[in-house]
């Protein structure tokens, strides 16, 4: 039976195009109108109006949350495609698309981070004709430069199944190059993001500097590439009633928790190579959050996909929640915790609003994109799940 609501929560069809306003989505929408007021005083004034950044403290909110988790969470797209594309697992393609989907949203919201955190914004183009190309930094800006255009040229098989249709089979034709090139480039400014940190060992509480920090970084986002990609099904179950092959996604995150298992084994050779066991039981702030983050977002989660909890719904949905949380504290940890000073910095209300923002208009174009074209298998959800109380976007 349908929900009568008042028209203005209807889904409403503006020049060919369906969307649904809900209440969720009027709060979605006021907070991307703040964000967008907080941002374009940013590019007018800088940074000191609307950050509590610094000289001293230039890495913050924008680049821990926004950066670091973001391009983390993005990595549903390069893992499914390695495991689709790769290894052959066809079984797999039915979250291909949507796992696209999240993950080219993803690393948009990415470069707007990136793009708000820099501080001469008008110099943003400068790395594409200097080339420095001993710098770290350098390698990040053009390998997600590069993959976040193959991820929309990817697209484009989406896209060209509703407009432009003349095109449609050239795309198919350049698709299998592009998913090559398109494991490339994420496997090294996945890893490239954690070798930021290697020049930083003086100033990062040692159990988070590592010589293996890229290749921590790397693993990290492949297996919590699996745990995305399995919240983004269940929030579009709930949504749009799309519903997919519960024993598919169990071997789709197992294949990322054995994964994460060889996380965990280097994770412990390393702490016990360095001699760093003290300082994991040694009572601090930093041992605390360290001991939080192994054992919350490793520990516990490996516990459930490898028992009887994980062919149950509610265990599937831990464990992802789980490792999709450990990772996030685990970025932020590696920026704000391990290099942790009394009063140096906290994020101002702003900053948490350009973040929450970006989130918001994540979810926005998610649905919009979701109700228009053929991303979860059917391009139109029926009017009573996406108007349903429980509507999560």
């Amino acid at each position: 039976m349908k929900i009568k609501l008042p028209e203005m929560y209807r889904c409403y069809r503006i020049l060919g195009w369906d969307f649904t306003i809900t209440p969720a989505r009027l709060v979605l929408l006021a907070l991307v109108a703040f964000m967008g007021c907080v941002a374009v005083t940013r590019l007018l004034t800088g940074f000191q109006y609307v950050t509590h950044l610094t000289d001293e403290t230039p890495w913050g909110l924008w680049i821990s949350f926004d950066v670091l988790c973001g391009v983390a969470l993005a990595g549903g797209g390069y893992s499914t495609a390695l495991l689709v594309g790769g290894f052959k697992y066809q079984k797999y393609g039915v979250v291909a698309r949507s796992a696209l989907l999240t993950s080219l949203l993803g690393y948009l919201l990415v470069m707007a981070g990136l793009f708000l955190d820099i501080g001469l914004w008008p110099h943003f183009w400068r790395p594409f004709v200097s080339w420095g190309y001993t710098s770290v930094l350098f390698e990040v800006f053009w390998c997600i430069s590069i993959y976040t255009t193959i991820l929309t040229l990817e697209f484009h098989e989406i896209i060209t199944e509703r407009m432009f249709k003349f095109l449609h089979p050239y795309v198919l034709k350049a698709l299998p190059f592009l998913v090559i090139i398109g494991l490339i480039f994420p496997m090294m400014h996945q890893s490239s993001l954690g070798g930021l940190f290697l020049i930083a060992k003086s100033k990062m509480f040692p159990l988070w500097w590592s010589p293996l920090l890229p290749l921590y970084f790397l693993i990290s986002s492949f297996f919590v590439g699996s745990a995305m990609v399995y919240v983004e099904s269940d929030l579009a179950r709930r949504n749009y009633a799309h519903t997919i092959d519960q024993n598919i996604m169990l071997q789709l995150t197992r294949v990322g928790g054995r994964i994460m298992l060889v996380y965990l084994v280097l994770k412990l050779f390393d702490i016990t190579r360095q001699g760093q066991w003290g300082l994991v039981f040694q009572g601090s702030m930093q041992s605390n959050l360290y001991l939080l983050e192994m054992v919350g977002g490793i520990l516990v989660p490996l516990a459930i996909i490898f028992s009887p909890l994980a062919h149950r719904k509610y265990g599937l949905l831990a464990y992802s929640w789980l490792v999709v949380l450990g990772v996030v504290l685990n970025r932020m940890n590696c920026v704000f915790t391990a290099m942790y000073k009394s009063g140096d910095y906290f994020p101002s209300v702003f900053e948490f609003a350009v973040s929450i923002g970006l989130v918001s208009v994540g979810c926005l174009a998610y649905g919009l994109i979701v109700e228009n074209f053929n991303v979860l298998g059917a391009r139109r959800a029926t009017q009573h799940h996406i108007l349903h109380k429980t509507d999560l976007l």
